[in-house]
């Protein structure tokens, strides 16, 4: 698709899949380094960088955030390709939040809520979205993205507290709109690249050996301020979720 198609649908529906979006050597060596940091960084991470399903079981590992301590992801943020990406669909100039990464392992029953983003970053206007690639193959059996087309032009709606580790938040009338839902499969470096207002969520993985892991980064536009009441509110309602769930 060229730019004008790319912002058209991304306006039209609030997301857009940008299919081999990474391949090759840029593709590798985004997977190698995240193989690294589990590897590597995650034992030596304190609380609220790595989630797990089951917190003794380090192979359930699921979503990380603040991944920036690294170097190569703190330089990461900068890659042209993403940045280039996010500024053709928002028509502004971009800043990369931290990398993050996301997976769902095989026989856990971690589900991924609906949510809209921008209920957790509180920006306004809300020029922001999320570029979301695919590590593994991504389909219904393991827990695909499904988004809420169109969803992103009626603002934020009413969130309420999830029992879902990593997103204290969530839609609970979802059922309204869940009709709507369109399922986005996905092949290693195909990117699905979603507004910070659009509804979605995932099921969870229902295979016995295949992960779904993919790595992120959100792209918040020059024009976004912070509503800093909104997101002091949100931050004390995460932190008391991390404290429960332990």
């Amino acid at each position: 698709m060229d730019t004008d198609e790319l912002r058209a649908r991304f306006d039209r529906d609030g997301f857009v899949i940008v299919r081999d979006f990474l391949t090759g050597q840029a593709f590798e060596e985004v997977r190698e380094n995240v193989e690294r940091y589990v590897r590597d960084v995650v034992p030596t991470l304190g609380p609220g960088k790595a989630y797990y399903q089951e917190k003794d079981r380090p192979e359930t590992l699921k979503q990380l955030q603040g991944m920036a301590v690294d170097p190569f992801f703190e330089a990461y943020r900068q890659n042209r390709r993403w940045i280039d990406l996010a500024e053709a669909i928002l028509g502004e100039p971009v800043e990369a939040g931290e990398p993050e990464w996301f997976n769902k392992p095989p026989k856990t029953e971690h589900v991924t809520p609906p949510h809209q983003d921008n209920y957790y970053f509180n920006l306004n206007p809300p020029n922001v979205l999320t570029i979301w690639v695919a590590i593994d193959p991504v389909d219904e059996e393991n827990g695909c993205l499904r988004y809420v087309r169109g969803s992103h032009k009626h603002g934020v709606l009413p969130h309420s507290r999830s029992s879902v580790l990593g997103f204290s938040q969530h839609l609970p009338d979802h059922e309204i709109v869940a009709d709507e839902e369109e399922v986005v499969t996905l092949n290693p470096g195909d990117a699905a690249v979603h507004h910070g207002n659009t509804i979605h969520r995932a099921d969870a993985n229902r295979t016995d050996d295949r992960h779904r892991q993919a790595f992120a980064m959100v792209m918040r536009g020059e024009s976004c301020e912070l509503d800093e009441e909104a997101h002091a509110r949100y931050l004390e309602t995460a932190a008391k979720q991390i404290e429960d769930l332990g």
